[in-house]
């Protein structure tokens, strides 16, 4: 059995947990989430915390013990927290602009790039420099970054584009002039 399947979750103030037709409904002061629960997978709620019970004790229903319980685990912590990603922009005459809701990016391109953000997340900025992306849904907010990191990924020669904040640029060596063998 899976050992992160067996740890129980426990269910912060503020935030109801149920259960209906094999899905978990989540809600809380950050949104609502619904997740489907895997066949042969329960839950059982009491005393504030969350218990994800297997039922067979097949290699497809253990599989997805572990992951049910991580997958009602960032719902439950996106609905009362949130996940919040910061993406930097670097490179000469690059930045960034709010227009209303769409992000305007000019990152060396003949034209600016317009990204409308989907439902449930919000795109802001710290800076002309620093993007954030946060919601509730854990894989909506990465899925969201790694879009808009995708419109100008980061240069592996020279370092500018769009990277994650705590993405580490290894940079290659570009060519070197006069060396003979």
């Amino acid at each position: 059995m899976s050992r992160i399947g067996r740890m129980p979750i426990t269910i912060p103030p503020g935030v109801q947990v149920t259960k209906q037709d094999g899905n978990v409904a989540v809600k809380g002061p950050k949104g609502e989430l619904n997740v489907p629960l895997a066949p042969f997978i329960d839950i059982k709620i009491e005393d504030g915390k969350i218990f994800v019970l297997c039922q067979k004790d097949d290699r497809k229903t253990r599989a997805m013990f572990g992951t049910s319980r991580a997958l009602i685990a960032n719902a439950v912590k996106g609905v009362s927290e949130g996940y919040k990603i910061e993406l930097d922009i670097t490179g000469i005459g690059y930045r960034a602009e709010m227009q209303g809701n769409t992000l305007v990016l000019k990152v060396g391109f003949s034209h600016p790039v317009y990204f409308t953000p989907p439902e449930g997340v919000k795109v802001g900025l710290r800076s002309p420099l620093r993007i954030f992306v946060e919601g509730a849904d854990k894989y909506l907010v990465g899925q969201v970054a790694a879009n808009i990191r995708a419109i100008k990924p980061p240069d592996p020669y020279k370092g500018t584009g769009i990277k994650y904040e705590d993405e580490v640029l290894v940079l290659k060596p570009g060519k070197q002039k006069g060396k003979k063998k």
